[in-house]
Formats: structure tokens, sequence, C-alpha cells
């Protein structure tokens, strides 16, 4: 379905969705209008002319913005009077959005929303017919986990004496456990008597060897004369004793001269 309708002294072919340009109407960008000066509407083969408009026919548009047209220049030249005038304009503008078209009571929008729901495959039905069930079931089994939680610990509970009642027979063989652990340690008595009497032979041999330990120190008193000899050097070394004995000797050139004065 299209329509011609007439704004601003224009006329415009407008479909559903379409946007145009028209001249400034008295609307706010975000608002919606409607254009009753609808000139012809047209249905696939059937189209109704108006005289000059249709009757019962309108238009719905939403306002998205204002803006300004391209600059015209206007220029007025008069020849051999010297005379020459240059303007320019730019015409003020709404750009709209054709969300409806109405005839007789027919809408369209909803024909056209019919006719999308229509083209819809049976893929994407299908797809969402699944995902519904999907989803209830879902909530049914978060519902059976709440409402079997309740069974499940009163089975624990139930099964939890019969285990302990199970574990009884075998408290009544451990006193027979532990009777034949004692008559095995009784015969392994007179072997422990026995190796704590080997002990004490044992130790014998450490007795005899602690002699060896004294016998040490004997070498070490042997070699205190050797320090005890170290006086001995040092009296000859400082001793002047011999100085004393070498003045006779320097006296016989002395006798001597006496010999020789004699002579």
């Amino acid at each position: 379905m299209y329509a011609v309708i007439e704004t601003g002294g224009k006329q415009y072919r407008v479909e559903l969705g379409t946007e145009l340009e028209v001249e400034l109407l008295e609307a706010e960008p975000g608002g919606s209008l409607t254009l009753d000066r609808v000139l012809l509407v047209a249905d696939g083969e059937s189209a109704t002319i108006g005289r000059p408009l249709v009757e019962n026919a309108s238009v719905a548009a939403e306002v998205l913005r204002q803006i300004r047209g391209e600059k015209v220049i206007s220029f007025k030249y008069r020849p051999k009077a010297r005379r020459r005038v240059k303007k320019g304009h730019r015409q003020e503008l709404m750009v709209l959005r054709i969300s409806d078209i109405v005839l007789d009571g027919k809408s369209a929008a909803a024909r056209e929303a019919k006719a999308a729901d229509d083209r819809r495959t049976e893929r994407e039905r299908l797809e969402e017919a699944a995902k519904r069930q999907a989803e209830a079931d879902t909530a049914l089994a978060a519902k059976l986990a709440k409402a079997g939680a309740p069974k499940a610990v009163t089975l624990a509970k139930a099964e939890a004496p019969a285990k302990v009642g199970r574990a009884k027979p075998t408290a009544a063989k451990k006193p027979a456990a532990a009777a034949k652990a004692s008559a095995a340690a009784k015969p392994a008595a007179p072997a422990l008597k026995a190796k704590a009497a080997a002990k004490p032979a044992a130790l014998a041999p450490k007795a005899k060897a602690a002699p060896k330990a004294d016998a040490a120190p004997a070498p070490k008193a042997v070699a205190a004369p050797k320090a005890d000899a170290a006086p001995k050097k040092t009296p000859a070394r400082n001793n002047p004793a011999p100085k004393p004995s070498a003045a006779p000797a320097g006296t016989k050139p002395a006798r001597n001269r006496s010999t020789k004065k004699d002579e």
C-alpha cells in the first residue's frame, strides 16, 4: 500500500517506513503528526483517487529531526544599469518517517505486522516451542529436587541404625583376639629374661678397656723432661765467661816486649 500526500505546496509518494524531507511544520523532534491532505491511496491493484482529496484517508508520521536544506543562490542583473544583486537562501526542513497509512479503517501497519508474522519460517517456530519446553522442564526439575530432598534425609537416617547393629558382632570378637595376643606374649617372657642376663656379660669387656684409657697420659709425662732441657742451652748462649779468659792471651805480647827490652 502506498499514498500520495501534499505538504508545503509539494507532493510526495510515500509508503510504510519511508523517510522524507518536508518543509518545516509545527512539531517537535520525537513527536508525531497526521497528514490529512491525501491525494491518492493504492492497495494492490485497486486505487482510490481523491477529488481533490481522498475521504476517510490519513497518513501518520514520526518527526525525526529538523535540518536546513542546501543553499540556493539568487542573482539579479540589469544590463546597462550597473545593477547586480546576489543572495543566498537555505530552507528550514523537517525529516519525517511514515508510520501508518489508513483508508476506511484499514491500517497498513497492522497488515504489515501480520504479514511479517506469517513470513516466519516453520523452523523458527519450532525453535521457540523447544525453548519454551526447555524452560518448563527446568522449572519442573527444580520443584522435584526441592520436594525430593527431605525423602533422602529420612532414608539416610533409617539406614544409620542398621549399620550400627552390624558392627556389634565384631566387638564381641575383640576379647578372643586379645586373649590370643596375651597367650602369644607369655612364651616370649623367658626370652626377654635371657636377653637381660646376656647384657651384663656384654658390659664386662667394656670395664676392662677402661685401664687403656689411663695408660694414655704416661707418654705425655715422658715428654715433659724435654721441656726442661731448654734452660740448659740458654746459659751457654748468654754466658760471658770466655771473654775474661781472652785477657791473658792478650798479655803474651807484653811479655815478649819485656823480653825484648831485657835483650
